[in-house]
């Protein structure tokens, strides 16, 4: 088995907020979905996922009932780190997204800033942020910090400075590239923000957005980052062929790692770089 230092960490993001139900049938919406999805990910290599809930209606919900059945259900089928995204959708309200920790998942998303999110504007205010990141300290549930800005790593830093390093003393960002209005989905854009990173960071993975999915993942697999894939993010496999299932993309962003000598890492060894607690 490949060492931690030698592997890739490879999260899956199944269904996000943004597509509807109506248009994509296949995405994962419901809980009977998301956990097939999970288990399938798992054998295809993923070590993570990275959740947003839909309701009844495969509308994004923020509902604690619906969260923590799903995190309960995914631990108990498979032994993925389960983060839920505290971003919701973009007309989530503020406080409503701080109740995402109430579901007591193993990790949680902190987007760094707000930054305009195609013809809206995902916002994400300092008094926000401070909030989320204390009471995940509190909590033991460990924060991964979404940068979708290059000001968002100016942010992180200002995080640092002010609470402290996270629970369990890890600092693992992702780079969320090719948002329309934000961070280019580019291999420069995302060595410019590695280059900026703080000293405290111990880890990074990388996110492109619809058609800079690929090229993203290979600059990050290439300049030793890891890998956050799914249709969150993208549901075109290639030209012509839309994603029939999360497992796909994982299987090939498990390749390409494999094939860049540094395989997917397990669950164990994911737990050990982003410094989440065993299971009880």
């Amino acid at each position: 088995m490949a060492t931690a230092a030698s592997a890739t960490l490879i999260t899956v993001a199944p269904t996000g907020a943004e597509h509807a139900k109506a248009d994509v049938p296949q995405l994962p919406t419901t809980l009977d979905e998301l956990v097939e999805t999970a288990r399938t990910c798992e054998t295809a290599g993923a070590a993570l996922i990275h959740l947003h809930i839909r309701d009844d209606e495969h509308r994004p919900t923020l509902d604690g009932g619906h969260l923590r059945a799903a995190v309960e259900a995914i631990r108990s089928e498979t032994d993925l780190i389960v983060q839920l995204s505290t971003g919701g959708s973009v007309h989530d309200p503020l406080d409503q997204r701080l109740t995402v920790l109430d579901a007591e998942p193993d990790s949680c998303s902190l987007t760094c800033g707000t930054t305009n999110f195609g013809d809206d504007v995902f916002l994400n205010p300092w008094g926000f942020m401070s909030d989320l990141y204390v009471r995940a300290q509190e909590r033991e549930v460990v924060p991964e910090f979404e940068l979708f800005e290059l000001g968002h790593v100016h942010a992180l830093r200002r995080l640092l400075d002010t609470h402290g390093l996270p629970f369990g003393g890890k600092v693992h960002v992702d780079f969320v590239l090719g948002v329309p209005g934000a961070m280019p989905g580019t291999a420069a854009a995302l060595m410019t923000g590695v280059a900026m990173l703080p000293d405290e960071v111990t880890s990074w993975s990388a996110t492109g957005i619809g058609r800079t999915h690929l090229p993203v993942l290979a600059a990050a697999l290439s300049a030793g980052g890891h890998l956050r894939v799914g249709m969150e993010d993208n549901v075109v496999f290639a030209r012509g062929q839309q994603v029939q299932h999360n497992s796909e993309l994982v299987a090939r962003a498990a390749v390409l790692a494999t094939t860049m000598q540094r395989p997917p890492m397990s669950t164990a060894q994911a737990r050990e770089l982003l410094g989440i607690k065993p299971r009880p």
